[in-house]
């Protein structure tokens, strides 16, 4: 399997820009498919335990976490009435029937509003590292996505894990968007411009080792795919297997991450909801309480939710945003080809 390919000619490059295009792209179909199933899950969930009123809970499509703070019984669109629901199919049904179709997609606009920026961020950059990091490692360049992945992604969660406090503040604290600006000097006056990063630790826990196993694994599954069905190019099918393959292991491995930073986010919300001075629990205290009621299962609670989620989002994703790129340099190509075969007639 050859790991160390040379970076793709100048006619066949594509700019950061298409980059951008193409990772909003995946980032924006992604949400499409993946919210109507978490909005269902919610609900369903909402019959079986409702959530009482200021207590929260935390949404996630596969590409972003939102905090949801629950109102006389309600939270905005993403947890109406419970309703009576006997499975997944039946709640599908009688919300589209009695609701219409578009409250399946009731959790979107935060999810574009914070996951396409983000997702644009993450993608862009781990490209553009990867392909400089493969020239300078050498015969290490198939180490090169690990790293790669890992440092865009300490990069992307920490731009935007200051607009993701305020935005949990916004929605708990009801404040408008005119209000932004007070809500940033106030958090800044009363505990300093660290405060804007709190709950980026437990963030980069979780997201960090997955991002590098996943591009790691990504890049290695894609190649050895390819090189079996004897293709020029990875095909759509190859990178959809490979992103949810990889998407999966990087997602049961980090689960433990994922389950301390849930309940973290939880308490957060809540302390926020009820102007409560203090701070949430620290990582290592929130793993070791889990340990302590649950034992080592507990950190591995939601498995099966989880892989639900982010297979498909991984694999979507993914598999859009090669495709993106494919079109580009197929669009590049032929444009340098038309410039040529105009200068010499």
């Amino acid at each position: 399997m050859n790991n160390q390919s040379p970076a793709p000619p100048a006619s066949d490059a594509i700019t950061p820009l298409q980059q951008m295009v193409a990772s909003c792209s995946g980032a924006i179909l992604t949400s499409l498919f993946v919210t109507p199933l978490d909005v269902v899950k919610i609900r369903l969930q909402a019959q079986k335990n409702p959530f009482p009123k200021g207590k929260c809970f935390v949404y996630c499509n596969g590409l972003m976490d939102h905090i949801c703070v629950c109102e006389n019984g309600n939270s905005k669109a993403w947890y109406k009435a419970p309703g009576h629901f006997s499975s997944t199919l039946d709640a599908f049904v009688k919300i589209v029937r009695h609701e219409g179709i578009r409250s399946l997609w009731s959790g979107l606009p935060p999810t574009l509003v914070m996951a396409v920026p983000a997702t644009v961020i993450y993608f862009t950059c781990y490209d553009q590292l990867c392909a400089a990091l493969r020239v300078r490692m050498g015969d290490h360049a198939q180490e090169a996505p690990l790293i790669a992945g890992a440092t865009a992604r300490v990069g992307s969660a920490t731009m935007i894990s200051p607009l993701e406090l305020i935005r949990t503040k916004l929605q708990s604290q009801k404040q408008s968007y005119r209000e932004l600006t007070q809500c940033i000097r106030s958090a800044v006056e009363a505990e300093g411009w660290l405060s804007l990063w709190r709950g980026l630790g437990p963030t980069l826990l979780r997201d960090v080792p997955f991002s590098a196993m996943y591009w790691y694994n990504y890049e290695r599954g894609k190649n050895w795919l390819r090189d079996l069905s004897t293709a020029t190019e990875p095909t759509l099918t190859i990178t959809f297997i490979s992103g949810a393959v990889s998407g999966s292991i990087a997602s049961i491995v980090t689960l433990p991450f994922d389950v301390v930073k849930t309940r973290r986010q939880v308490e957060l919300g809540e302390l926020q909801v009820k102007n409560l001075p203090g701070q949430a629990s620290s990582t290592f205290y929130v793993m070791c309480r889990i340990v302590a009621e649950d034992g080592f299962r507990g950190l591995f609670a939601g498995l099966f939710p989880r892989l639900i989620k982010v297979a498909p989002a991984c694999a979507i994703m993914i598999s859009t945003y090669e495709f993106g790129k494919a079109f580009f340099r197929k669009q590049n190509k032929e444009r340098i080809l038309a410039s040529l075969q105009t200068t010499n007639p």
